[in-house]
């Protein structure tokens, strides 16, 4: 049940879409196709061969309906293998950029967080934010031992927006799949699902505060990035301390060069960190947009804002790393079987159907050079391809297609000559190699070391046990299998079943008999003894009750 302030900012909400050109989306539904008459009397509607391209009204109208709507526009572009390309593009350009609420507020909040006065925890806190975002904001302040930091504070009241914001989005998701005519094709409330679980991660900082912690673990003696430290024990909740850093915007180009940072070597080092981050360490940062990257003078990468990170299951690492290599070699039957063989597709899929409609994609792309092609690009148009053959949405896929488009991006910005390729088949080569040859056996064997030096003892124990059983004749094979079992319940059920039968067959056949023989009885309904009805009809209902239904049937 929509509730009056909900349906207040729905009507809004529908404003701003017939406003910026969206109104085939909103009179296509059934609460307002009845008014799609009203069109005809509103003036931009006369107008429409002078709108701007679709992709941009949707935009625009994001930007409109605030901060929320921007973010979730943000994640619908990673969304490309549901989306248009004009549509991806254009909503990849949307910032979070949103007011910044009183520094006094702030204070007042850190306060109800630490639960003391704000010096009792800070030497120097500047209540002018340094930075504002839909979900926090960032202010500068200096621990009472001197260290400088900056202090991420959750907005006051945000949850409550991002509750009703939601429970409108999954309103329209649910009126766009209903009577859109791409709303089933593009899954809306699927989309709204994964930006609501993304977006409530989010406004826990502890969570923020972990991740971050366990990147800059990883790359603690790194060259090549640099996480802030993370203050722990001033860490709540809605409050984040960490260390504050400071460094050249990545997309500032001109200042780079006027450091004299090597922008082809920076270009090659952000791939590396990428697939570092996703095959040696497995967990890696989703969100690394130009704002969130700086570069140090001497060209170490700076990272911030850890909301989103992604990981990936040693078969997904796995399966990744092949078909990353298998498409370079073009070998498309192996891509084919390797979708199969990681379930991304169903088992039954046939394997020359998809690697024909993988080769029709790619050649193509690979008739170009190298430093043209664009990775990330590319795996979007595996995704596109595969969902065509039923594949389900991998959301830890999703996550790192957008990553991969991001660094890719970033490093052509940096040096547009850059080679993908070149910099990242030896790092998955080597990979490939450590996880099958000789390294990865010692690493595993070391690895289940305890459990053997556990089991080990104890084996000599059971070998004489149960040769012990077997000369008894005692020795019991137990075999579990899931059809054995299905076929066991269709047994018992088909014996219930004869049972039933026999037993209503039964009553019905005395039911005739006591007609025949007995005209007459003391008690008549319908001019047949009582007792014939009586014993008839619970017959009837014995047999439709263990009456195969349609859908048992073969």
């Amino acid at each position: 049940m929509i509730g009056f302030g909900q349906l207040g900012r729905l009507l809004h909400i529908n404003w701003v879409l017939v406003k910026h050109g969206l109104d085939d989306v909103i009179f296509a539904t059934h609460l307002f196709r009845p008014f799609s008459f009203l069109l005809y009397f509103w003036p931009p509607h006369w107008f429409r061969h002078k709108r701007a391209p679709r992709a941009e009204r949707i935009r625009c109208a994001l930007e409109e309906l605030g901060p929320l709507f921007v973010k979730f526009g943000q994640i619908l572009s990673t969304r490309r293998d549901l989306l248009p390309d004009d549509i991806a593009d254009e909503l990849a350009k949307l910032q979070d950029r949103v007011a910044p609420f009183p520094g006094e507020q702030a204070r007042q909040l850190i306060e109800q967080a630490y639960k003391q006065n704000i010096h009792e925890v800070f030497a120097e806190f500047d209540e002018t934010p340094l930075a504002s975002a839909s979900i926090a904001q960032v202010h500068i302040a200096r621990l009472l031992d001197g260290t400088d930091v900056v202090v991420k504070v959750v907005r006051p009241g945000i949850k409550r927006v991002i509750e009703r914001d939601v429970s409108l989005l999954y309103i329209v998701a649910g009126l766009a799949e209903r009577y859109w005519r791409e709303g089933r094709r593009l899954r809306p409330a699927e989309v709204v699902r994964e930006y609501e679980k993304t977006i409530l991660d989010e406004l826990d900082l502890m969570r923020e505060a972990a991740n971050a912690s366990q990147l800059r673990r990883n790359f603690l003696d790194s060259e090549q990035l640099y996480i802030p430290e993370i203050y722990w024990p001033h860490c709540r909740s809605n409050v984040m301390v960490m260390e504050r850093i400071s460094g050249i915007p990545v997309g500032d180009v001109d200042e780079l060069r006027c450091q004299n940072v090597d922008l082809q070597q920076l270009s090659e080092r952000g791939v590396e960190i990428f697939f570092t981050q996703v095959f040696k360490y497995n967990f890696f940062h989703a969100d690394m947009h130009p704002g969130n990257i700086f570069v140090s003078p001497e060209g170490q990468y700076l990272a911030v804002d850890f909301g989103i990170m992604g990981m990936l299951s040693p078969e997904d690492q796995r399966y990744l790393a092949e078909n990353f290599l298998a498409f370079f070699n073009r070998d498309y039957h192996r891509v084919a079987e390797l979708h199969v063989e990681s379930e991304w597709v169903p088992s039954g899929t046939r394997i020359d159907e998809f690697e024909a409609a993988i080769r029709t994609v790619c050649e193509p792309i690979f008739e170009r050079p190298l430093k043209d092609i664009s990775f990330g690009h590319l795996l979007l148009r595996l995704f596109q391809t595969a969902r065509r053959f039923n594949m389900e949405v991998q959301p830890q896929l999703v996550l790192l297609q957008k990553t991969l488009l991001n660094i890719e991006g970033l490093g052509r910005q940096l040096y547009p000559e850059l080679d993908l390729w070149q910099t990242a088949k030896p790092f998955l080569e080597r990979w490939m190699s450590e996880q099958l040859g000789p390294r990865a056996l010692l690493k595993n064997l070391k690895a289940n070391l305890p459990m053997w030096a556990e089991i080990l003892p104890q084996l000599p124990t059971m070998i004489h046990d149960l040769t012990k059983q077997a000369q008894k004749g005692e020795l019991e094979l137990q075999w579990r299998s899931e059809e054995i079992a299905k076929l066991r319940r269709e047994v018992r059920t088909a014996n219930r079943r004869s049972f039933a039968a026999i037993a209503a067959t039964g009553l019905i056949v005395s039911a005739a008999v006591i007609l025949g023989l007995d005209g007459y009885a003391p008690r008549m309904v319908a001019d047949a003894p009582f007792i014939t009805w009586l014993l008839g009809g619970i017959g009837l209902i014995v047999l439709m009750t263990y009456w195969p239904s349609g859908a048992g049937r073969d």
